[in-house]
């Protein structure tokens, strides 16, 4: 109103900033009592006046924005545990816009969003708690990431694809590819039915390709399992099974990610003793003997054994019943292991502590047995399996066998050559 005022007043009678001047107002116009100064004076200092009051009311606007993103930022919260409140719809960093929750974890949760700066593709975006230590181990799995995109820029090696991380609110954001179920979240939503070893052979084929990369670039994962598994789509047909009458699901496509990169180590840095999950653990990782690259082959053969039965082979939560299952099913542990570890509660005399006629011994002795007792099936492909499981279920892991051995078994001899390939042509986005 002022402004518009300045204007409309005849320049002879506009107020203007001299000491003597003093202003009143007359009908809504702003005049001068006085006035001392030449018209070309006046009409400078008027312009003057409007250019102070201009940036002024800009400096206003800024301030007011400036405390708009201030509020926004104060009502971004964070639950009790440490994970982000967010709701669907809500976007990061102006490109990531949350559509649905696809987990959670002791780390955080993953989400699905709509990536505007993807061509609206949908992608994985992993949101860590904002807490230390879950931060930091983010971090460390941006960094192993990074270095697999620097080894396999053209993503052939069959490891889940990072594509961006940044920080929202004190949390570390991972965005991936986005991929289907687990292999376990597959088996899980078919009634844990094992799967045919046609596709077991392929998925085989893929999980050892993809940790051979790994570990020829001197990493190892230390936590496979069926849950690090996942299907680049788990869309399946089902059909009825007559004889056991019951529908079951068969897969369209067998291809599979590896993910997880978060407790993946270079042989240079430091080992933590325990290394992981329970049921996928190796013997020399419980017996603390150190650990590297075997340790892995290992957790795959236990994951392969379970695609097999349906079921996980090592069911405990203690280490003796754990060596006494893995005695059960390859035998005794060698005693050069024993010599060497620490361990010594476990043992008596060089040999494991353990009373099979106690009630724990029996539970052993019911659900385990020898390695070549689960084979379903006589057939030569079955058998082919269980000879490839028995190198990689090997007790000293200079015995075990490598990926590199492994690829090369006589159980993958059936597969295509289409099949063989590691890189897979798909669509990301979906």
């Amino acid at each position: 109103k002022l402004m518009q005022n300045c204007n409309d007043v005849p320049p002879t009678q506009r107020a203007v900033p001299v000491c003597s001047l003093r202003l009143r107002a007359t009908d809504g116009l702003v005049v001068a009592q006085t006035s001392e100064l030449s018209l070309t004076g006046q009409t400078f200092f008027c312009k003057l006046f409007l250019i102070t009051l201009f940036v002024f009311l800009v400096c206003v606007g800024v301030s007011a924005q400036q405390g708009h993103s201030q509020m926004r930022a104060s009502a971004v919260q964070d639950d009790e545990e440490g994970h982000l409140v967010y709701r669907a719809g809500d976007v990061l960093q102006d490109r990531y816009e949350i559509v649905s929750l696809l987990g959670e974890g002791t780390f955080g949760k993953v989400v699905q969003c709509i990536d505007h700066h993807r061509g609206e593709s949908r992608v994985a975006l992993k949101i860590i708690k904002n807490v230390e230590k879950y931060k930091e181990a983010a971090r460390l799995e941006i960094n192993v990431l990074e270095k697999i995109k620097e080894k396999d820029p053209e993503n052939k090696y069959l490891c889940v694809q990072m594509f961006d991380s940044f920080d929202y609110h004190g949390h570390v954001c991972i965005s991936f590819e986005l991929l289907a179920l687990s292999t376990f979240d597959f088996m899980k939503e078919n009634d844990y039915l094992p799967y045919p070893l046609n596709q077991l052979r392929h998925m085989a084929y893929q999980i050892c390709s993809a940790v051979k990369f790994l570990h020829d670039n001197k990493l190892t994962h230390t936590d496979l399992k069926p849950e690090n598994i996942l299907f680049v789509n788990s869309e399946f047909s089902t059909f009825y099974n007559a004889e056991k009458k019951r529908q079951e699901r068969v897969l369209k496509n067998t291809a599979v990610r590896v993910v997880d990169f978060g407790s993946a180590t270079f042989d240079h840095e430091h080992h933590s003793a325990i290394v992981s999950t329970r049921h996928y653990r190796a013997p020399e990782v419980i017996l603390e003997l150190g650990w590297s690259q075997p340790c892995d082959v290992w957790s795959i053969g236990c994951i392969l054994l379970e695609y097999y039965l349906g079921f996980t082979l090592f069911q405990t939560h203690d280490n003796m019943e754990h060596l006494a299952m893995m005695e059960r099913v390859q035998g005794p542990i060698p005693s050069k292991m024993i010599r060497k570890t620490r361990k010594q509660k476990y043992f008596y005399r060089g040999r494991l502590d353990w009373n099979e006629n106690s009630s724990a011994g029996r539970y052993v002795r019911e659900n385990c047995k020898p390695l070549r007792r689960y084979v379903l099936s006589e057939v030569s492909d079955h058998h082919q399996l269980f000879d490839l499981l028995d190198g990689m279920l090997e007790f000293e892991p200079e015995q075990r066998l490598s990926l590199s051995s492994c690829l090369h078994h006589a159980f993958f001899s059936s597969l295509q050559e289409g099949q063989r390939s590691s890189y897979i042509n798909r669509d990301v986005s979906r």
